[in-house]
């Protein structure tokens, strides 16, 4: 084996080729859970829809509070089983007929005698058969939700009151996260769309139709939150009996529990609602709420009486995975807060707005959290004292001086002048208002100025615009494009960072694009100079991986105010046996794709894994967080980075892989154009394998333009691989890391086909390079 071309130990019986876990069944999958939460002190049972859920066994459920058990896998009934069912169902009730019209005398006595006798087994067999026609479950039409899992939920009167993340556990490992809300009101919930039914002849679905259908809506008591599913086509109705006077809130949570489904266009379910009176005329509709998918109606009932409130797709789709949440009362809502953040450790009163409030005044003191220092961000607003909020307000705190805008300042003569650095808290007051301000400032200097407005739930689509004292326009932005506000609809903040050409003073123009304006049409504008910082998505934030395995990961930087810096990354506290490769993301990239490797040995719990990048910034050292993620799909094109509660690693397997990888020697290669560089690694053989005619191949997955896997060399114990940069291609100072698959390849296919069989094994630890300048050509020997 002195060359180790790896065709190892031939012909050994019952060895297998090693294919990582989970490959053959899928990674598993959730799609939705139904109801989408409950509430405080309750115990009830849930749905989860989704693939590949063979072997649940529990759920993960991030906060405390709330614990899940798995009760049962339905598998979902073909359309002849469900046949099947029925026609036994049918016989079965003929016969009790029978026997009922028998035992009244109805019938003569030759037609009696022919009739089956009726027995207790037979009243057991069509109540088995009812049941089982009554949870009786259709495949639906996308794989990705076509397993149940049936769960209980029980939720402590103590758990705090908010979103939490839910995974599924599997024998294949960890699904992704489903949002689940923990409330405060009294909860009702539809009937989960499995059952099988008659189609109405009208092609029509809904719960509660009134229009046309055959059912009553149900009725409900104020203030419920009612949960439901949507099917195609169909319309939910629920009535409700509410008296003069009494202000209703009536709030739909659909996009907020599934933020994006990859397969649906739009890429979400877009939820209506609209209100009825008991003549059935329409009150009130809405498809949006300001800027939001959700939609919210307001309304004074206008007399005593019975009202209806339907909800539905706005393009009459529908399938089990369009989930809501409908919260119906007089619920303490805010609809706008001024202003919309403040300085760390001050007091700061905040304006609030909205329907059924407690006060209009709210005191925040943002000094802590928990015990934990606070640092500057957005955290959700306190509620009046004495009262509540039903929905979540974000309120941000930074450490800059704050000041208020101050009208008039209109124009360029009416500017009101602000010292740098500052944040300015205002309001485009009315449709076509502008708010000017004027600095002083120096040639070369570099200015930030920066809108939050959207990402603080104002409506404003605010648009900035510089001139120097001239009136030259030198910036202008109408749009800037937050990576770390994934659930936004329209990334509608503005942002400047431009260098002042001369010393002087400055104009800076704030407006909406739409030209508009109101009281709900708040900002904080940030000017000053730059401050270089950055911030971390982790992703995937679930990981399935067999037991001593490497995997890939990607880790993105969303650098703010020019920092380009290198970012170090490190788990922080890590459990044993959990190590990352490649861990820095280069100066200037905003992506690196790094690996993780995990332990040996099987657990049965998953890992809470914490990520944290360190970079040095204007001289000081700084560290953050990394915030898991996923990254989501839009109507199959669009990605977007939808932060998570938590990092879940599942080891799979038990540690039976055959290879172990480690990088030898210095851990960044330095590849020179034209020229070949070698990577050393060790590597250990746990088990032997099978297959006659079996070798290891090895690809770059992925890899910077130009850069080859040229040769690869086999010893004992190690393998070199050799490197190459095409001149052409690769430019001096290219960094990053390159990931490596490792598979094994088969003996040609019987017909003859050159293309031998890839079963992918395993990744190489991430191997960090750097691209230097071609070293010039040596003068010839004399």
């Amino acid at each position: 084996m002195n060359s180790f071309r790896w065709r190892v130990l031939l012909g050994l019986a019952g060895w297998l080729a090693i294919v990582p876990a989970g490959a053959q069944q899928g990674t598993p999958h959730a799609g939705y859970v139904y109801p989408a939460g409950g509430r405080q002190g309750s115990a009830f049972k849930v749905l989860v829809g989704g693939q590949y859920l063979d072997g649940v066994n529990r759920a993960t459920i991030s906060g405390a509070g709330v614990e899940a058990k798995a009760i049962e896998r339905i598998k979902p009934l073909t359309d002849d089983q469900i046949k099947q069912l029925k026609d036994r169902l049918k016989e079965l009730t003929d016969r009790w007929k029978s026997a009922n019209e028998k035992r009244s005398g109805g019938a003569d006595q030759a037609e009696a005698a022919r009739r089956a006798k009726w027995s207790a087994a037979d009243d057991r067999a069509m109540a088995e058969l009812k049941d089982r026609l009554a949870n009786a479950t259709r495949t639906p039409a996308n794989p990705s939700i076509g397993e149940l899992v049936a769960m209980e939920i029980s939720i402590a009167t103590d758990a705090a009151p908010g979103t939490r993340d839910l995974r599924l556990i599997t024998k294949n490992g960890v699904t992704n996260p489903l949002v689940f809300c923990v409330g405060q009101l009294p909860e009702v919930s539809k009937k989960a769309a499995t059952v099988e039914e008659e189609r109405r002849s009208d092609g029509r679905s809904g719960y509660g139709r009134q229009a046309g259908g055959p059912l009553d809506p149900p009725e409900i008591a104020l203030p419920s939150i009612v949960n439901g599913q949507i099917e195609p086509g169909g319309a939910d109705r629920y009535k409700f009996k509410a008296a003069k006077g009494r202000r209703l809130v009536i709030a739909a949570a659909a996009r907020e529990l599934i933020p994006y489904i990859s397969d649906a266009v739009p890429g979400w379910f877009q939820a209506t609602l609209a209100l009825y009176n008991a003549q059935g005329k329409q009150l009130d509709y809405a498809d949006h709420y300001l800027f939001h998918p959700d939609p919210v109606l307001f309304d004074e009932i206008p007399a005593d009486g019975e009202y209806t409130v339907e909800i539905r797709d706005s393009v009459h789709r529908g399938r089990e995975d369009f989930v809501y949440r409908l919260a119906v009362g007089e619920l303490p809502y805010v609809t706008s807060a001024f202003p919309l953040g403040g300085k760390l450790g001050d007091r700061t009163t905040v304006e609030v707005a909205g329907w059924n409030l407690a006060a209009s005044e709210v005191t925040e003191d943002f000094k802590s959290l928990k015990g934990n220092k606070l640092e500057p961000g957005i955290y959700p607003l306190a509620a009046p004292a004495g009262g509540s909020i039903f929905n979540r307000v974000p309120f941000a705190v930074d450490t800059l001086p704050e000041i208020m805008e101050k009208e008039p300042n209109n124009n360029p003569q009416e500017a009101q002048k602000v010292k740098l650095p500052v944040i300015v808290n205002g309001r485009i007051d009315q449709p076509g208002d502008w708010d000017v301000f004027r600095f002083d400032g120096r040639a070369g200097e570099q200015i930030v100025a920066e809108v939050f407005a959207r990402r603080l739930d104002s409506p404003l689509d605010s648009i900035l615009k510089l001139t120097d004292a001239n009136g030259k326009l030198l910036a202008v932005n109408d749009d800037f494009d937050d990576k770390g506000a994934g659930l936004l609809t329209h990334q509608a903040d503005s942002r400047i960072l431009t260098s002042l050409p001369a010393n002087g003073a400055y104009y800076l123009y704030l407006g909406d694009t739409q030209h508009k304006g109101g009281r709900e049409y708040a900002y904080r504008l940030r000017i000053g100079r730059p401050q270089p910082d950055f911030g971390l998505r982790v992703v995937p934030s679930s990981l399935n991986v067999e037991a001593g395995s490497t995997v890939p990961i990607a880790v993105y930087a969303l650098r703010r105010d020019g920092f380009d810096g290198d970012i170090m990354l490190n788990l922080k506290s890590p459990p044993r046996g959990f190590s990352l490769s490649g861990a820095w993301i280069p100066g200037g990239r905003d992506k690196a794709g790094l690996t993780l490797t995990v332990p040996g040995g099987k657990s049965e719990k998953p890992f809470y894994l914490h990520l944290e990048g360190r970079a040095t910034v204007q001289g000081k050292a700084v560290v953050r967080p990394g915030v898991p993620a996923q990254d989501m799909e839009q109507a199959f094109a669009y990605h977007h980075l939808v932060p998570e509660k938590d990092w879940i690693v599942r080891l799979t397997g038990s540690a039976k892989s055959t290879l172990r990888w480690k990088l030898v020697g210095d851990q960044r290669v330095r590849l020179v154009p034209g020229a070949v560089a070698q990577v050393r690694l060790q590597v250990w053989l746990f088990a032997p394998l099978g297959g006659f005619g079996t070798e290891l191949g090895f690809v770059l997955n992925e890899p910077p333009e130009g850069v080859s896997i040229r040769k690869v060399r086999f010893g004992k114990d190690t393998v070199d691989l050799f490197l190459g940069a095409d001149a052409s291609k690769v430019k001096p100072g290219m960094k990053g890391n390159l990931l490596v698959d490792v598979f094994l390849r088969g003996a040609p296919q019987p017909q003859g086909d050159a293309e031998k069989r890839r079963t992918p094994i395993s990744t190489l630890p991430a191997i960090p390079f750097e691209v230097l300048p071609a070293a010039p050509p040596r003068p010839a020997d004399f």
